[in-house]
């Protein structure tokens, strides 16, 4: 088998091979690091690889039992938010250059218990603020679909390392949709588990009642395989839900006839892109011809969603980020005393979306303001949980494009922080709520860019968007399609 051809399986169809002997480990391994080399200084979707570590711990794996390990062999990408001891974990930030973890975070310890092999840490917008994977300190990555487009936002080198078949898989995190927005620019499966379902012990905090880790996969399949091994209870992390985790490849390939689906009248709105609302369309008629049947709903608190993330999010960002200050890790510029120090390390730390998200969140924090922002933010946060709950009294799951347009140039709203604030309106809701959402292939625009659909479930639902999302990916093929601007 020629090495190229094992970049471009699904991590579950490889596993297959590797445990049938039709390939090692290490060749796998050293295919893809091929492929990195080739490909990745025109993308720039990862910033660190190790060869030497990826090709002794892919050796190692030879003298492992193959049949326990549901990751056997399979290369992996992290975030390099996600703490991975032997990698620099920067976020994207000049601040925390240098940074050298001294422990996995639980989702990688999993990971690598499972057998799988990381290969390095892909691109992030700084601190995960931001929607286009522009802000990071290492420069842009680019869309493997369009050289010249963002690949979404801030998992934008894991989404686009997936696109582009740099691994098997890869490891990202979702405050507002940064997960699900690059998944559906770069035309890969992206997962925001429930808040609580996967680990957040060794991620980089953005916005902590916020954040959670989640897969970028090559199918659904994958997805929920790698849910299956980082999803569960953590006493390193005291907001991990101890709720049992299901075997959710059981879920998959089970018909969906006659499950009711909620179509939101909020997420069809004036501003979605022509393009996007015609493959809509086209993917609600595919599920409709799978036995779908659909509900017209509303999510009323909907448009308050975005001035309420920027409020709570950058409120706890503002928290979070105070304590990169050059004193215990990272980045630090010597001064005459110590106010100086904090001054200048920050100043020079820090870029331009990261110090915006910093100020706006010490203001609205800050005595007189709390209560008329914070306090009132987390009034309407509820009234949007409460949103859903509605809904899905009545429906199993809610359907919604993943993003209002396809990826857009570089560059082009770096200057308009709103604009690209509002590149994230379908996806905030559900963080704000807790509840789960999948983004994964459903079109493609006359330019060739991909589009994303968005389904959401209840809280730990999960089972049911793999259950949904297989039966239809099985009926199209998007997910099958590979971008000829990087193809080898």
């Amino acid at each position: 088998m020629p090495d190229e051809s094992l970049t471009s399986h699904p991590a579950h169809a490889l596993t297959n091979l590797l445990r049938r002997g039709k390939c090692s480990p290490l060749q796998a391994t050293t295919a893809y690091l091929d492929r990195i080399q080739a490909l990745n200084p025109k993308l720039q979707a990862l910033i660190s690889v190790d060869e030497e570590r990826a090709k002794n711990r892919a050796s190692a794996l030879l003298r492992a039992d193959a049949e326990r390990l549901p990751l056997y062999g399979v290369p992996v990408i992290v975030k390099a938010n996600i703490c991975t001891e032997g990698f620099e974990a920067n976020c994207g930030s000049n601040i925390l250059s240098g940074f050298h973890p001294p422990y996995h975070a639980t989702v990688v310890e999993r990971l690598e218990r499972a057998g799988a092999v990381v290969l390095g840490m892909a691109n992030m917008d700084e601190f995960a603020f931001g929607s286009s994977c522009e802000t990071s300190c290492k420069g842009p990555t680019r869309n493997p679909w369009d050289l010249d487009r963002i690949p979404g936002g801030s998992s934008g080198g894991s989404a686009a390392a997936i696109a582009a078949d740099l691994g098997a898989a890869a490891l990202g995190s979702d405050t507002g949709g940064s997960i699900r927005q690059p998944a559906a620019m770069c035309s890969v499966v992206g997962l925001k588990p429930t808040y609580g379902r996967v680990s957040r012990y060794g991620l980089i905090a953005f916005a902590s009642s916020l954040d959670q880790i989640g897969p970028l996969t090559k199918d659904v399949e994958d997805s929920a395989l790698f849910m299956e091994v980082i999803a569960g209870l953590d006493s390193h992390d005291s907001t991990s839900a101890d709720v049992k985790v299901p075997t959710y490849r059981a879920a998959l390939r089970r018909p969906i006839g006659g499950m009711t689906v909620g179509v939101p009248k909020e997420y069809f709105i004036g501003g979605l892109d022509p393009e996007v609302e015609r493959a809509m369309k086209q993917a609600l008629a595919a599920l409709k011809g799978l036995g779908v049947q659909f509900k017209d709903v509303s999510l009323p608190h909907t448009e308050y969603a975005v001035p309420t993330y920027y409020i709570a999010a950058t409120a706890e960002a503002s928290s979070n980020l105070a304590r990169f200050d050059g004193v215990r890790y990272g980045r630090r510029v010597p001064s005459g005393n110590l106010q100086e120090m904090f001054e200048n390390t920050r100043g020079e730390g820090f870029g331009a979306e990261a110090k915006r998200r910093i100020i706006l969140g010490t203001y609205v924090l800050s005595r007189g303001y709390y209560d008329a922002y914070y306090a009132k933010a987390l009034k309407v946060r509820t009234l949007i949980r409460q949103d859903f709950e509605k809904v899905f009294e009545t429906c199993r799951a809610i359907v919604t494009p993943t993003a209002p347009t396809p990826a857009f140039r570089l560059g082009e709203k770096l200057d308009d922080p709103l604009s690209m604030y509002l590149s994230d309106i379908f996806t905030i809701s559900v963080n704000l709520a807790g509840v789960p959402a999948l983004s994964l292939p459903c079109g493609f625009t006359q330019a060739g860019l991909p589009i994303g659909m968005q389904l959401i479930a209840p809280a730990f639902g999960e089972e049911t968007l793999f259950h949904l999302g297989s039966a239809y990916e099985q009926a199209t093929d998007w997910h099958l399609r590979k971008p000829a601007a990087v193809a080898s």
